[in-house]
């Protein structure tokens, strides 16, 4: 019989080690660990700033249920199943449970670290600014036991029968998560402790009526594409990689965008490309890196710190867009199609700066909020950010790769 323990730690270390390995030393020398290292730098000085001069009504609570309960509450697995896994392993479905074992702790323990690491890292603004702060061992403790309590339900939903029914489950535990953490925020150790039991216990048991798979072979097949779609497209943003598989957003109240691309050779792959991008990983990423972006530019709006921060995030918008540029890149009919030579780079970097534009646009809007006293500052970080999105649309205009059609 195989050994499907040794079979998981196989494909992990492949894939780890011939397909993401060989490209670490292009990512480092692309400079991302010495951007890396000044971000942590100036990140460092600025909460040490903020810690030693904490703001007058400073809404901590509000700010750790913000930062706590997303890591809480997203989880994930590798489990590397494979589509002939249908076939080769169905026979031993009743011992795939040694084969996910090591997914569970793998995907457990790594989310744990970087949550205890979270948590110290907020430990001294919360504990400077919280009149009445809770324990240290025993909040980490709570933060733990809800991470497990997310991860056992996040397991417990890839396995059900129905899709709607995950769905459903996927918001109650965002719901019990939040309802959890916020408790623990504002009330009393006591009372939110015997409140989170009994909200644990009560979603514990809501979790065994949903009929479930003994392995749900095509979901957690089209999980781990997900997964390595991407893994590989962070490090496109540095080197030409093979391309993988992405999950596909419907997002039917998109569809309307692009709609207005006008309906000539020279636009269609411009048309091609916004639909893709609606219907990608990209979007969702930008969406939630503006969010963030938006609320950190709001909260440093006073001081140098919040152009700094706007810049940071307009420049991670185009690193995050560059991906663009190997959207279909290894599509067969778009050599098929009647699409004139050179507009696909062309079109790709065009709808790149756009969406940077408009990203670093909407961000900065925030930077009003600081007054007329700083209205000159906004606008010159306005131009810096502007000047940052024709920088790399200028790079990107320079920059050529083989599998380019414009050098065909």
């Amino acid at each position: 019989m195989m050994d499907l323990a040794k079979l998981r730690s196989e494909r992990r270390s492949r894939f780890w080690g011939k397909e993401v390995l060989p490209y670490v030393g292009y990512v480092i020398q692309s400079g991302v660990a010495v951007l890396f290292l000044f971000v942590l730098i100036g990140f460092s000085a600025w909460y040490t700033s903020l810690v030693q001069h904490i703001p007058a009504g400073l809404p901590i609570r509000w700010i750790m249920l913000i930062l706590f309960v997303p890591l809480t509450v997203n989880s994930s697995f590798r489990t590397y199943l494979q589509p002939a896994d249908t076939v080769f392993l169905l026979p031993q479905e009743s011992q795939m449970r040694n084969y996910f074992q090591a997914s569970w702790i793998s995907g457990v323990v790594y989310k744990l670290l970087g949550l205890a690491l979270v948590f110290i890292t907020s430990w001294p603004l919360y504990v400077r600014s919280e009149a009445d702060p809770k324990s240290f061992w025993l909040f980490l403790l709570v933060l733990v036991l809800l991470k497990l309590l997310a991860s056992y339900g996040c397991w417990k939903e890839l396995r059900m029968v129905s899709r709607r029914g995950a769905t459903a489950y996927r918001l109650l535990r965002y719901v019990v998560l939040a309802l959890a953490v916020a408790a623990w925020l504002w009330q009393p150790a006591g009372k939110s402790a015997i409140f989170i039991l009994l909200l644990a216990a009560t979603y514990g048991a809501a979790l065994r009526f949903p009929a479930k798979h003994l392995v749900a072979w095509e979901r957690l097949i089209a999980q781990e594409k997900t997964h390595i779609g991407r893994v590989l497209m962070m490090l496109g943003w540095f080197v030409n990689v093979p391309g993988r598989q992405q999950r596909i957003y419907s997002r039917k109240w998109l569809s309307w965008v692009g709609n207005r691309i006008p309906w000539k050779p020279e636009a269609a792959y411009r048309y091609l490309l916004m639909k893709s991008f609606i219907r990608s990983d990209l979007l969702g990423i930008l969406l939630r890196a503006g969010i963030l972006g938006a609320f950190l530019v709001w909260w440093t709006r006073s001081g140098m710190v919040g152009s700094g921060i706007y810049l940071f995030f307009v420049f991670l918008a185009g690193v995050q867009l560059s991906s663009l540029l190997r959207y279909h890149s290894e599509s067969f009919w778009l050599h098929v199609y009647p699409i004139p030579p050179g507009s696909r780079r062309a079109n790709a970097i065009r709808l790149a700066f756009q969406i940077q534009l408009v990203f670093a646009v909407l961000i900065w809007l925030p930077l009003l909020g600081a007054g007329t006293d700083r209205l000159g500052a906004a606008f010159v970080t306005l131009l810096c950010g502007v000047i940052l999105c024709l920088l790399f649309r200028f790079f990107a205009g320079r920059k050529k790769t083989g599998e380019d059609d414009d050098d065909e």
